[in-house]
């Protein structure tokens, strides 16, 4: 070979090893993704307030505000729950608007998006998300939720605490004979079909064209049971592997239930895993397979995930390798927690309030995060709590995983989660918030009626009606919170004696308190003041020289123990959204409380004070609550899992 030739010869093969190796580059690294908006909106819970039932004229009652019929929820009703049943109907409809307003192209909802999977409800969601879909183009991305659907079949169901004529309660049940009323405070029962919970065919054959099953424009489909990959995709095989009947696995030997997980790559470069976390174990081995009732509800989550439906770990590992090999940009979203959302305070929390208390149950395992990091999965959005946090898990392999949990748009506070894809592997995470919602106060004039009734009725425990002045949502949803607080959680969470204890303090009890030295119980202590007098005063003298150092007053802490119960709900819902609430003042005295109990209090864990324990250990959570991983706006690094805050 003359010199000509091996020149060209060696021109060619660096040509080609050249484009080669771009086109591996550029595969790893896709530079259309940059500027890439998805929505995340979690636990809407809608409730359809102008649907019709199919199989009855009954129409709800009518609003004298607006001339229309309503379908709605007793405000009595929604105030003793962790959501809202009616208002977040308007705040949908005010998150979709917002999220139109911005361009945003693709909206992925990680389940719970209707009341309990009625098929009201679900024609009603199908319509709203067909509108935006039509008139903005938008792609809508569903996965199920522990209430849609609440079994793996259709079930007979029903409510008894719809808003009826003239403040009476409305009960409407799917089947005749499921409720008996009384009359005196209740309507007779209307009876419709279209009130049961729907099963696993009836939710995704509802909801078809949000996910659930392939569609022609997007570029790659799959499930957890299909054979081919992204190189031999096709649309028909897709629609094949998309039928029920081949979507099912054993969670039991002899139990077959569906599994409607999905990867979607909607724009190329992207790919969106959409994950069934519902797990149906059967109460029985030797029950009915096919019986609804025999299968327990699914809140429980990821945990029950490492048991009864481990080919989910696999399927994660296989689509992020793949992902990872075609440099694709994969996004998971679940409705369930893949770590700790108490800001890993779950220890305390147990400790101090018992096992069975704040859904601990919930709470997924450490080996969760473990087995879905090493499998591959780098960012998951997750809803269920109706919180706003962010987790973070390392495994022993090098392995992160960040969890974000996305806030409910029918409790406090309620936003939904923004993510925009950045250039080297970089997304940046922003929480929307929904304060102003129009028509979040259309049915206080129903409310009103409610209330009158329940006022004649003579009701103990009657919700305040101060919630009605209300003037936006934002102060809708954190009233909602404080009567939460007032009527449930003071007597369901809490330790008899803690809570008798903390609603007597006052903020300015507390701090001498955080500095009194005493052998003797807070609660002996704050009783015979006069015999402690010489600790009470030296306690004084304390805080108010570490109230000096820290810039602070004594007339500061004037709050009463019942406003840190509040603040705590708060931060505990809301992490650092809470701060608009709260105010950075409030937060910093009750961090310099803290640091004084822990100065003085910190050995304090005998039975002898168990109040002085009690404290220890809610301040450790508080604290938690209050200075975890930035949850608001932050970036992740999905190479590194590094969280960064933006503020």
């Amino acid at each position: 070979m003359n010199f000509k030739y091996a020149l060209l010869y060696k021109n060619n093969l660096f040509l080609l090893f050249f484009l080669f190796f771009t086109f591996v580059i550029s595969a790893q690294n896709p530079k259309n993704l940059n500027g890439t908006q998805i929505a995340f909106l979690s636990d809407v819970h809608l409730q359809d307030l102008f649907g019709t039932f199919s199989d009855n004229a009954y129409k709800g009652v009518l609003n004298p505000k607006t001339g229309q019929y309503v379908l709605l929820r007793t405000m009595a009703s929604q105030l003793h729950s962790t959501r809202i049943f009616n208002e977040n109907y308007f705040a949908f409809i005010a998150a979709l608007e917002d999220i139109a307003k911005r361009k945003i192209k693709y909206v992925a909802l990680p389940g719970d998006y209707t009341d309990d999977g009625q098929p009201i409800h679900v024609r009603g969601l199908e319509k709203i998300l067909a509108q935006y879909s039509k008139k903005y183009n938008i792609e809508f991305f569903i996965t199920t939720g522990n209430h849609d659907p609440v079994g793996p079949f259709a079930q007979d169901s029903g409510k008894e605490d719809f808003l009826g004529k003239d403040g009476k309660s409305q009960p409407i049940y799917s089947k005749d004979g499921l409720y008996k009323p009384n009359l005196s405070t209740e309507q007779p029962v209307i009876v419709t079909a279209d009130i049961a919970k729907m099963g696993y065919l009836g939710i995704t054959d509802g909801l078809k064209d949000f996910g659930f099953y392939p569609n022609k424009k997007y570029k790659f489909w799959a499930t957890p049971f299909s054979t081919y990959n992204s190189q031999n995709y096709s649309f028909e095989k897709a629609s094949e592997a998309a039928l029920l009947s081949n979507r099912v696995y054993n969670v039991t030997p002899g139990y077959e239930v569906p599994d409607v997980s999905y990867v979607v790559e909607p724009i190329d470069g992207l790919w969106l895993m959409a994950i069934d976390g519902n797990v149906y174990v059967p109460k029985k081995n030797d029950g009915d397979p096919k019986d609804p009732k025999n299968y327990s509800e699914a809140s429980t989550g990821y945990n029950n995930v490492l048991s009864n439906k481990k080919h989910l770990i696999k399927w994660v590992q296989d689509i992020s390798a793949e992902a990872k090999k075609q440099g694709k940009t994969l996004i998971a979203f679940s409705h369930f927690p893949m770590i700790d959302f108490n800001d890993d305070a779950s220890a305390e929390i147990k400790e101090l309030l018992g096992p069975n208390k704040w859904q601990l149950n919930r709470v997924p395992v450490e080996e969760v995060a473990k087995k879905f990091a090493d499998a591959g999965l780098k960012i998951h959005f997750g809803g269920h709590m109706h919180i706003n946090d962010t987790g973070i898990r390392t495994t022993e392999k090098g392995n992160t995983l960040v969890n974000i949990q996305t806030p409910s748009l029918a409790a406090y506070i309620p936003a939904y989660k923004l993510l925009t894809i950045k250039k080297e592997n970089v997304v940046d995470i922003q929480t929307i918030t929904i304060d102003n919602v129009p028509g979040y106060n259309e049915l206080f004039d129903l409310y009103k009626m409610e209330y009158q009734f329940l006022q004649s009725q003579q009701t103990k425990g009657i919700w305040n009606i101060d919630i009605l002045k209300t003037k936006n949502y934002h102060d809708f949803t954190d009233f909602h919170l404080k009567e939460l607080v007032r009527l449930r959680f003071l007597s369901d969470d809490w330790p008899s004696s803690f809570k008798d204890f903390f609603l007597k303090l006052s903020g300015q009890d507390l701090l001498v308190l955080a500095s009194v030295q005493s052998d003797s119980d807070f609660n002996e202590v704050l009783k015979n003041k006069e015999r402690f007098q010489k600790e009470w005063s030296e306690a004084q003298l304390k805080s108010a020289q570490y109230l000096k150092e820290n810039k602070l007053k004594k007339e500061d802490f004037n709050w009463t123990g019942y406003d840190l119960l509040v603040d705590f709900y708060r931060f505990r819902s809301a992490d650092e959204l809470a701060l608009a609430d709260v105010g950075t003042a409030r937060a910093k005295q009750y961090k310099i409380l803290s640091q004084l109990f822990f100065e003085n209090h910190a050995a304090d864990t005998s039975k002898e004070k168990p109040l002085q324990n009690q404290m220890r250990l809610f301040l450790i959570i508080f604290n938690k609550f209050m200075h975890e991983v930035p949850a608001d706006h932050f970036t992740v690094d999905l190479k590194t899992g590094a969280v960064t805050g933006l503020k």
